[in-house]
C-alpha cells in the first residue's frame, strides 16, 4: 500500500480535466474532458498509431515546461491547453508521465527524501551546521593569511591523509603537533608559488633533486660548522622566531639576558644583540662560494615559465629555504601547519565542534540504522509483488538519511534456485528480459510516487502502457499498484494501453465502467467515445438487441457459430447453414433471415418471432452500406458486418471470375484463402489481387471470433474497414 498522505491546507483541484490538443505530435485534434468526482481513474483503449505516445509525449512537455509541436508539419500551429474545472492550467510539477519504458528515468536526490527522519536529520543538520560554519571560518582565516586560491580544505586534507576528502581526519592527526608548537616558523610561505603544480612536479625532476642535494649536503656542512646554529635544533629558521618571540614578550625588557653556548660563551642582553648574531652567522652561510655555486645552478633550471620563475624570484630572497626542498612533502606539510598556528584560535574553536558533535552523532546514526523509511517500504512492495530474479536493498540508507550523501544506491541480489549473487546493475540489466528490465522501471516509478506523497502534491499522472511485455503475474501486480495509487486523494490518473486484455482487467479491478473510454481516429482527429463491449460482448450487447438490431444480429452469427460448433460439433446443420452466411456457399443465397432467426432460437431456447423471409446475403450488404456513413467509434457491430460483408464480396467476385463450379464445390476449409491461391494463378498480379490479399490478411480474425478473443476487431479502424469493403465492391 502506499505511505499516506499529508492533509491539503487547500481543497484539492482537478476534480475534472479539460483537454484541448490540436496538432501535438500527430494528434490533429483531440478535446475531451474528463470527470475525476468520482473515481480518481480513467481508462483509454487505443490502438497503436492512434494517440497514445503523441498524447503522452504533449503531457511529458507539459511535465518540463516546454512547447509542444507537430512532429512532421512543424509550420502547424500547435494548441496545448490542459485545465481544471475552474478553468486553470495545470503546473508542470502537477503533471507525471509513465512511459512504456524509460531506461534513463532513475531514482534521483529528490526521491532520497524518502529515507528522512526528519527530527534525526534536523539534530544531525544541527550538529553538523555548527561545525561548517566554524570550519568556514577557518578556511576564511587560512586563505587570507595564505593568499592561497587553492581549495585549502582540499591542501590540508591530502597532505595529511590520503585523500582531498577527509579534513576532520587531516586536523585531528596533527592535533597534538599543533598544540605544542611554539612558533609558526613558515607562516609567511607563499603557497601557491611554492607548491604550484609545476614547481612541484620540477622538484621531483632527477636534475632538480640532484642540484637539490648537493646544495644541501654543503649547507649542512656549513651548519655543522657553524658558531652558534645547530641543525634541527637551533638553525636560523628557529632562531630567527626565537628573536621575535622573546622581543614580542617583553623578554629583554625585563631585563632577562640569553647566553650563547661555544667555545667562548655571548650573553645576549637586547632583541638587537641576538638578531646582529644570528644575521653574522646566516651571513657566513649564505656567502660561501661553494653553497652560491650550488644555489646559482639551481636558479638558472627555475627560468622554463611564469610559474617557475615566480618560484626562482622567491628562492632568490628567500635562499634559505632552499635546504627544505630535499623534502617538498614534510615542506608543505609544515607550511601547512605553519598556517593553522596562526590561526590557532579558530582551529581549536573547530575540533571543539568536531568533538561535542562525534559522540551524538554516532548515537544518531545507530539510531537511524535501527528505523524503517518509505524507501524500504516501497523496496519491500516491490520485492514482495513483482516477480523478478532479483531483490533489492537501499545500501547508504544512512548517509542519504542523514544528508552525507544525496542519492540512494541500490544493492541487487541475483537469485538462481537456492544460488545467490550481489550484482552491480550494470551485469544485471545484461542478464534481464525486457519485461524484467521494465519492472525494475516500475521500482522508480514507485519511488516517484512516494515523492509526491512526501511533498503532498496534488498530480495527473498519465501512465502509457507501462504493463506491455509484462507476464501475467506481474501485468496484475502493476493492476494492483495502479489501484493502490487511486487510493490517495493526491493523484488523478489517466492510464492508456494498446492491450485490449489490460483494458478489460483495469475495468474489472478498479476503473468503473463509465470512467472507460476507447480512443477513433479519423482524418480530422481523435475523439474518445465511451468503451463498450469491455465484458462479454455477446451476452451483454450483441444478444440483447438481437431482434431489434440488425447490424448486432449480423454480428451475431461469428459467436452463434463458435457455440454450435463447441456444442455440436463441424457437422452439425446449424453450424453449416452458419458458415454458409459467412462464406459463399452452394446454399448461401437460398438462406433467409427466417434461418438465421430459428437457429437463435433453437440455440438460445426462446421462442421469439422471425423476423422476416429477407435473403441474409441482401441484410449483410445493406447493413454493411449503412456502415459506411456511421459514426466513427468502438463500433463492434460495424466492424464485424463490415468484415464478413467484405469477405463476402471478394468471394463472390472471384467465384465468379474462376467460373469452375467442380473446384468451389470441393473447397473444404480457408476458403477466402484457396479462392485467392487459384485466382492468382489463373489472373497473376495486378490492383484486383492487391484488393484481394488486403481481404485475407484483414477479414479473418475480425469474423471467426467469440467472447473471449476479440482483440483484433478493436484494433481494425473504422476507416480501413470501410476502404476495403468499397474497394472490393467496385472490383469487377
Amino acid at each position: 500500500m502506499l505511505s499516506p498522505c499529508i492533509p491539503c491546507e487547500e481543497p484539492f483541484r482537478m476534480k475534472k480535466v479539460r483537454i484541448d490538443l490540436q496538432h501535438c505530435y500527430g494528434i490533429k485534434s483531440l478535446t475531451a474532458t474528463l470527470d475525476f468526482s468520482t473515481q480518481s481513474a480513467q481508462a483509454i483503449y487505443a490502438p497503436n498509431g492512434v494517440m497514445k505516445s503523441s498524447f503522452a509525449q504533449t503531457f511529458h512537455d507539459l511535465s518540463r515546461g516546454t512547447p509542444s509541436r507537430d512532429r512532421i508539419f512543424d509550420d502547424r500551429v500547435c494548441v496545448r491547453e490542459v485545465r481544471d474545472e475552474n478553468g486553470k492550467e495545470l503546473p508542470p510539477e502537477s503533471v507525471f508521465v509513465v512511459r512504456p519504458y524509460d531506461q534513463d528515468f532513475a531514482h534521483s536526490e529528490k526521491t532520497s527524501i524518502l529515507l528522512v527522519d526528519s527530527a534525526l536529520r534536523k539534530e544531525y543538520e544541527q550538529l553538523q551546521a555548527g561545525i561548517e560554519k566554524q570550519k568556514g571560518l577557518l578556511l576564511a582565516a587560512l586563505k587570507k593569511h595564505s593568499k592561497s586560491k587553492k581549495d585549502l580544505e582540499a591542501e590540508v586534507s591530502s597532505a595529511f591523509t590520503s585523500s582531498d576528502q577527509e579534513f576532520e581526519t587531516a586536523l585531528t592527526r596533527i592535533q597534538a603537533e599543533l598544540t605544542e608548537m611554539h612558533d609558526a616558523v613558515f607562516a609567511d610561505v607563499p603557497y601557491d608559488t611554492v607548491f604550484d603544480e609545476k614547481v612541484l612536479a620540477f622538484l621531483r625532476t632527477p636534475e632538480a633533486q640532484g642540484v637539490i642535494e648537493v646544495y644541501v649536503k654543503r649547507y649542512n656542512e656549513l651548519l655543522s660548522s657553524s658558531t652558534y646554529f645547530k641543525k634541527g635544533t637551533f638553525d636560523y629558521y628557529n632562531a630567527g622566531q626565537i628573536a621575535k618571540s622573546l622581543a614580542s614578550n617583553g623578554f629583554f625588557a625585563a631585563k632577562h639576558t640569553v647566553t650563547l653556548n661555544a667555545e667562548k660563551k655571548l650573553e645576549i642582553t637586547t632583541e638587537k644583540e641576538l638578531e646582529a648574531v644570528i644575521t653574522k652567522e646566516k651571513q657566513a652561510l649564505l656567502t660561501d662560494k661553494e653553497l652560491r655555486a650550488r644555489f646559482d645552478a639551481l636558479a638558472k633550471l627555475l627560468d622554463a615559465n611564469v610559474q617557475m620563475r615566480e618560484f626562482r624570484t622567491f628562492l632568490l630572497d628567500h635562499e634559505s629555504y632552499v635546504s627544505q626542498l630535499a623534502n617538498a612533502k614534510k615542506f608543505r606539510e609544515n607550511v601547512l601547519k605553519s598556517y593553522l598556528k596562526i590561526c590557532f584560535e579558530m582551529y581549536a574553536e573547530l575540533m571543539k565542534e568536531y568533538g561535542a558533535a562525534k559522540a551524538r552523532k554516532k548515537e544518531i546514526q545507530a539510531e537511524a540504522e535501527k528505523q524503517r523509511s518509505q524507501w524500504e517500504t516501497v523496496l519491500r512492495l516491490f520485492n514482495d509483488r513483482f516477480v523478478v530474479p532479483f531483490t533489492l536493498e537501499a545500501q547508504n540508507r544512512t548517509a542519504v538519511m542523514l544528508g552525507d550523501d544525496t542519492v540512494i544506491t541500490l544493492g541487487f541480489t541475483y537469485h538462481d534456485g537456492n544460488d545467490t549473487r550481489a550484482i552491480p546493475k550494470s551485469s544485471l540489466l545484461e542478464a534481464l528480459s525486457t519485461g524484467e528490465k521494465k519492472a525494475l522501471y516500475v521500482l522508480n516509478v514507485m519511488f516517484e510516487v512516494e515523492t509526491r506523497i512526501k511533498e503532498n502534491r496534488e498530480t495527473l499522472i498519465i501512465v502509457d502502457d507501462i504493463a506491455d511485455s509484462f507476464d501475467y503475474q506481474n501485468k496484475y501486480a502493476i493492476i494492483e499498484y495502479l489501484k493502490d495509487i487511486g487510493q490517495s486523494p493526491l493523484f488523478k490518473q489517466i492510464i492508456m494501453t494498446h492491450n485490449f486484455d489490460f483494458f478489460r482487467t483495469l475495468e474489472s479491478r478498479f476503473v468503473n465502467y463509465n470512467n472507460c473510454f476507447m480512443a477513433t481516429k479519423s482524418s480530422t482527429g481523435i475523439t474518445l467515445g465511451k468503451a463498450s463491449g469491455i465484458r462479454n460482448i455477446f451476452i451483454h450487447d450483441l444478444k440483447k438487441s438481437f431482434f431489434t438490431d440488425a447490424k448486432k444480429k449480423i454480428a451475431s452469427i461469428p459467436f452463434m457459430r463458435n457455440l454450435v460448433e463447441y456444442t455440436g460439433g463441424e457437422t452439425d446443420p446449424r453450424f453449416l447453414k452458419l458458415t454458409s452466411m459467412l462464406h459463399c456457399r452452394p446454399d448461401s443465397a437460398t438462406l433467409t433471415e427466417g434461418d438465421l432467426d430459428q437457429i437463435y432460437n433453437g440455440l438460445f431456447s426462446t421462442k421469439k418471432k422471425s423476423s422476416g423471409s429477407k435473403p441474409i446475403m441482401d441484410l449483410i450488404h445493406e447493413q454493411a452500406v449503412t456502415c459506411l456513413t456511421a459514426t466513427a467509434g468502438a463500433n463492434f457491430e460495424n466492424k464485424i458486418v463490415l468484415a464478413i460483408a467484405t469477405r463476402l464480396a471478394a468471394e463472390t467476385f472471384m467465384l465468379k471470375k474462376i467460373n469452375d463450379p467442380a473446384f468451389a464445390a470441393g473447397i473444404t476449409a480457408r476458403q477466402t484463402q484457396v479462392l485467392t491461391k487459384k485466382f492468382k494463378e489463373l489472373f497473376g498480379s495486378g490492383p484486383a489481387v492487391e484488393t484481394l490479399d488486403r481481404v485475407v490478411l484483414m477479414t479473418p480474425e475480425n469474423i471467426h471470433l467469440n467472447s473471449f478473443m476479440y482483440e483484433p476487431i478493436v484494433d481494425m479502424s473504422d476507416e480501413s474497414l470501410r476502404k476495403l469493403y468499397t474497394d472490393v465492391s467496385a472490383l469487377t
